[in-house]
């Protein structure tokens, strides 16, 4: 696909104030600061525009929502330019995921505490590696209900997050009879599959970046990158092994109000497996959903704890503007 729109990059200083200069619009793939939801990134950006471009009724999108936990690459539409959003968002993509195996949560990610542990000492990073290859290609795959899907004009993860806290209504759904005990991961999964529609995604590569045994701090050996059809996938990530955000950065950007209510575990002292796995994907693919299925294909159970979008078609993280970056150039005067 040819883009025509006006490309914002990091060595770009300065944009023409007037909006007319860009006929087909402007693109700014943004590096998603953790916690922020993309609604927060837009609203940022959105403003910074409207005074740029002293245009009130400026039109301000992005292509492909992130979940709040999530950095990454996240476009941002301006002008004639969101009109290519359904295009952009329809995209391959790829992600680089930090899955914690021997522990669940009902988010499936780090917003939510752990509810059950499972046997994880027969994990190891052959067997990851043996295990991953059964995911590649198309699939069924249900999201997770904390996610950005929308059902019937509602963001899932605002649903996921009133059921979980009106416990006698989760338990109720779940029994059918009041006053009965319930796990709460299988009321939310239960709950997902009558709301959400099971979708179809294509997993088109894997590979295992890193994987840490449980309760050491080293890493084991690397494995070999896997491409759909089985065979060697040796170019990796354009040769860049990336480090996925971790809530240890989340006092290097600022939170927005909205942001600030997303609670966040921290379990890494537990000593328990991790595995840090390269994904390129299709449009819908819900990587919280991987880490659920992996750990239960290998006889544990698992979730999320970091995740970045490290690419989305031709646009890479590497190349994306911080949103600093973003306000500043908008707010730059053509000299």
């Amino acid at each position: 696909m040819e883009i025509n729109a006006k490309i914002l990059t990091p060595e770009d200083e300065i944009l023409s104030r007037n909006i007319d200069d860009y006929p087909e619009g402007i693109i700014i793939p943004i590096d998603k600061p953790y916690r922020w939801t993309s609604a927060d990134v837009i609203r940022k950006v959105k403003f910074a525009a409207i005074r740029h471009f002293s245009k009130k009724n400026l039109k301000v999108g992005h292509a492909g929502t992130l979940d709040p936990l999530a950095t990454g690459v996240l476009l941002v539409c301006i002008g004639k330019a969101t009109k290519l959003a359904e295009t952009l968002q329809a995209h391959h993509k790829e992600y680089v995921a930090g899955i914690t195996f021997g522990a669940t949560t009902p988010s499936y990610d780090l917003e939510k505490e752990i509810d059950r542990f499972f046997p994880h000492e027969h994990i190891t990073a052959e067997k990851v590696s043996e295990t991953l290859p059964s995911f590649l290609g198309e699939q069924d795959q249900i999201a997770p209900l904390f996610s950005a899907k929308s059902v019937d004009g509602v963001r899932a993860y605002e649903l996921a997050r009133k059921l979980y806290k009106a416990q006698t209504a989760v338990e109720a759904i779940a029994s059918g009879a009041p006053g009965q005990s319930a796990d709460s991961q299988a009321v939310i999964d239960e709950v997902a599959a009558e709301l959400i529609r099971v979708s179809r995604i294509n997993i088109t590569e894997l590979e295992l970046l890193e994987f840490t045994a449980s309760g050491s701090d080293g890493l084991e050996n690397r494995a070999t990158p896997l491409a759909a059809g089985g065979g060697a996938h040796s170019t990796g990530v354009g040769g860049v092994v990336f480090q996925p955000v971790t809530p240890d950065a989340e006092d290097k950007v600022q939170v927005s109000a909205a942001s600030s209510r997303i609670n966040v575990t921290d379990n890494s002292a537990l000593g328990l497996p991790r595995a840090v796995v390269r994904i390129a994907c299709s449009k819908g693919t819900y990587v919280r959903a991987f880490a659920r299925d992996l750990g239960e294909a290998l006889g544990s159970g698992a979730h999320l704890d970091s995740l970045q979008r490290s690419r989305s078609g031709i646009f890479r993280v590497e190349k994306a503007l911080t949103v600093d970056q973003t306000i500043s150039i908008l707010s730059e005067r053509v000299k």
